[in-house]
């Protein structure tokens, strides 16, 4: 290719638009030394210097844009439950500003989990620094709103059926005929070609055909899930990085892109070395318990209170120092046990030996015991161990936000990753369905007079937005 030749508004050496610089929130107390853990915590520890309850002020700037790496980058979400939105969740942590679209009633997933009088809490977190705007996509007017929006984003993220953006007359090829440098992110169950491309995915299809339930559980048992929706939420990471990857060659060529996530292949890319170990010798993996079929010890072990770790001593200089820490150090010369593949042949005795010294101790001596000999190990632990762990607190894993009306403090999940310079934030949590309808609408040129028609015709939803009395008019504020 001729590269003195610009292809699609070719940007190269372009210089980026300033940024103002902002300044770094105010400094957190310092935290104390951290208490030891109480493995058998089940009660929320009161607030620490190490537990902060975000001031939204630190994190946004005068003009309400968020900081954060991704600070001036806007997203249309058009989707609903668990891919799409949750990869442009982590787009909002980022510093983008998010306007989430969703259907007369909301978002499914607003009924999802444990339901308050508030909503699903679930549906908070995944909502959480976007905007809400209630859209009727299915009606032409709908459609039209949604063209005008995506003129005026960067990013524009759906997890329909392939297809369902043509049927709304919002083909990305179209979109991008008044948008040109929009980048369009399609997440579905099949992806957007090939025999299964219409049918209908959700993450169980994707776990069940990109291999992974097949191997996960015990060989004399049925296949299992893991326990959250790992499908979603691995295609909500690939949609991520397909994003990321789209805007650098944007800066580059200036123009926009369509990233392409299939939920079955974001899961069948997990599986490690299986496919090159069929293709060449035949085998299908089977399912294996805990064990790490590749390496030896590596498994999931009973302790005497109970409770169950982790322990992963399969590297042989590991190996050999976990055996002195079981005082069994004979056992890193027994020809059984010698180097990984002896180990492997013999997995069975060794779990065994194993487990007969993790029976005899509690789970937080065991894991002592393991730390201070610098073995790979973790307790197994529940939700109310993740909360009362101070390595969770110290990071901002585990944060302390006002939920909406008078639902009170809620425990909400940091954000990942973390940045030193730019840092990501939660300014908000999930509002009330359409609660922005009125403010974006308005940011793209609908006065208070069609905004009422397109209610009064219930195109829109206008939210909490207030009305007179005779409920025919805007009150401007």
């Amino acid at each position: 290719m001729d590269t003195s030749t610009p292809v699609c508004g070719d940007r190269r050496g372009a210089t980026p638009p300033e940024v103002s610089r902002r300044q770094a929130p105010p400094t957190k107390a310092s935290a104390e030394k951290a208490p030891p853990l109480s493995i058998s915590a089940g009660t929320i520890p009161e607030k620490s210097a190490t537990w902060t309850m975000w001031s939204t002020e630190w994190f946004t700037t005068a003009m309400g844009e968020p900081a954060g790496q991704l600070r001036g980058l806007r997203v249309l979400e058009l989707g609903s439950l668990i891919a799409g939105p949750f990869a442009t969740r982590l787009l909002a942590d980022m510093g983008a500003r998010v306007i989430k679209v969703e259907p007369p009633g909301g978002d499914p997933l607003r009924n999802w989990g444990m339901v308050t009088e508030e909503g699903s809490l679930w549906s908070m977190v995944q909502s959480r620094n976007k905007e809400s705007v209630i859209i009727d996509l299915r009606t032409p007017e709908g459609q039209r709103l949604a063209r005008r929006l995506a003129g005026t984003v960067d990013i524009l993220v759906e997890n329909f059926r392939p297809g369902r953006l043509e049927s709304w007359n919002l083909d990305p090829a179209a979109l991008r005929e008044e948008n040109p440098r929009l980048i369009v992110v399609r997440i579905s169950g099949f992806g957007q070609s090939g025999p299964y491309r219409d049918r209908p995915g959700y993450g169980s299809t994707g776990e069940a055909m990109g291999g992974l339930r097949f191997i996960t559980g015990f060989e004399d048992r049925p296949p299992l899930k893991v326990g959250v929706s790992l499908g979603d939420a691995v295609a909500a990471l690939y949609a991520t990085i397909g994003t990321l990857a789209a805007l650098h060659r944007r800066d580059i060529m200036g123009c926009g892109e369509t990233v392409d996530v299939a939920l079955y292949e974001s899961v069948f890319s997990l599986l490690e070395g299986i496919l090159p170990e069929y293709g060449y010798a035949g085998p299908i993996r089977q399912r294996g318990g805990n064990a790490l079929l590749g390496s030896a010890p590596s498994n999931v072990y009973p302790t005497g209170d109970d409770r169950w770790i982790t322990i992963g001593a399969n590297g042989d200089s590991i190996f050999r120092r976990f055996c002195t820490a079981i005082e069994r150090p004979e056992l890193a010369d027994d020809p059984r046990f010698a180097d990984n593949q002896s180990r492997r042949a013999n997995v069975a005795v060794l779990d065994q030996l194993i487990e007969s010294w993790t029976r005899q101790h509690e789970l937080g001596e065991l894991w002592d015991i393991l730390v201070r000999a610098e073995v790979p190990a973790a307790p197994v632990y529940s939700i109310a161990d993740v909360v009362a762990d101070p390595q969770y607190q110290t990071r901002d894993m585990i944060l302390r936000l006002m939920g909406p009306g008078g639902i009170g403090e809620l425990l909400v999940p940091g954000v990942v990753p973390r940045f030193v310079d730019a840092p990501s934030s939660v300014r908000w949590l999930g509002r009330a369905a359409g609660a922005d309808t009125v403010t974006v609408l308005r940011d793209i040129g609908l006065d208070d007079a069609e905004l009422e028609r397109l209610a009064s015709s219930s195109i829109i939803d206008l939210g909490s937005a207030p009305r007179s009395m005779a409920g025919s008019t805007l009150v401007l504020e």
